[in-house]
């Protein structure tokens, strides 16, 4: 058993191999935490993890690769999984939600042929499991918008918002998804235009809505910001800092709530030059008043009952 995660180090599953979950997202799923991210391995493009802690992970399954069957739901729907050359096309930052109507695990996702990037486009695929038997439906740019660096926040009431990079990066489109979630119903915000905003994430707290981001630098780290509205349909307030210069060399991957007192900023801590040498950073969100402070702390580890998060300096 694992009881203490290392900031900045590779962490291993229960079978002792590297966790490749990279750019993710989490749900908690019958007493499960589901961990679902990027795996660059092989023909591999999404793997997912199971745990009950935190911090001992087992691996599930690969929930997407390049022979994951595909079903288009609509017309002129492009659902290949291969480039044109025959290689990998990329699928980055995957996220998941469970739609508690039709009981399907809904996964979206950031699409690119393989070739280049300019196609800017997200994709979608179900499962009646949250680890097995996924089903690719294809890539669309919403509205004919451009679509890269995304997230998915599901609110208290079952509405579900797809939020992504728009305008080869310029801004961030906030997009209320259909019922059933394999759709986007309807634009609802176009934020912070030029600012070039990237790495998105969502979460609510007492009533307000906060989303982090980091800037376009690549794979360098850079000054982590956040904005707060009222609303999902906003409007945001301006964008403010979070986190140190480097937001303690991170980029959000997503924010878990745990509990009305508990928010962790899950992040990656990418390695530019050796991809599968990047890593993962946890640190508690704590509020000054309605103020998210992100302080930083090399360690965690599991409380003796299981449920508390300690962080050590």
């Amino acid at each position: 058993m694992n009881d203490r995660l290392t900031n900045g180090s590779i962490w291993k599953d229960s079978s002792g191999q590297p966790i490749h979950a990279h750019g993710g997202h989490m749900i908690f799923h019958d007493d499960y935490y589901y961990w679902y991210g990027e795996d660059r391995r092989d023909n591999i493009y999404v793997s997912c993890y199971r745990s009950k802690d935190l911090f001992n992970w087992e691996f599930r399954n690969h929930i997407l690769t390049t022979s994951t069957p595909a079903t288009p739901i609509r017309v002129r729907t492009n659902v290949k999984l291969m480039s044109d050359k025959g290689g990998k096309v990329n699928l980055e930052r995957p996220k998941v939600l469970f739609n508690s109507i039709t009981k399907k695990f809904v996964l979206w996702v950031h699409y690119e042929n393989g070739e280049h990037y300019n196609d800017a486009a997200c994709a979608i695929a179900t499962s009646d499991f949250p680890d097995d038997h996924f089903v690719y439906h294809g890539s669309f740019n919403p509205y004919g918008y451009m679509s890269r660096d995304c997230t998915l926040f599901q609110d208290d009431d079952g509405t579900a918002y797809f939020i992504s990079a728009a305008r080869d990066n310029a801004d961030l489109h906030i997009y209320r998804l259909q019922e059933d979630y394999l759709n986007v119903e309807s634009l609802v915000g176009k934020l912070w235009q030029g600012e070039y905003r990237e790495a998105p994430a969502v979460f609510k707290r007492n009533g307000k809505y906060y989303m982090l981001s980091s800037f376009c630098t690549g794979w360098e780290p850079n000054q982590g910001k956040y904005a707060m509205a009222d609303t999902m349909d906003g409007p945001w307030g301006m964008l403010s800092d979070f986190g140190d210069e480097t937001t303690y060399r991170t980029q959000p991957a997503f924010v878990l709530k745990r509990s009305e007192k508990e928010y962790l900023y899950f992040s990656d801590r990418w390695n530019g030059s050796d991809y599968f040498q990047s890593s993962y950073v946890v640190l508690p969100i704590e509020f000054n008043g309605d103020i998210p402070v992100l302080m930083h702390y090399s360690s965690l580890s599991l409380g003796e009952d299981s449920h508390l998060i300690h962080f050590e300096r």
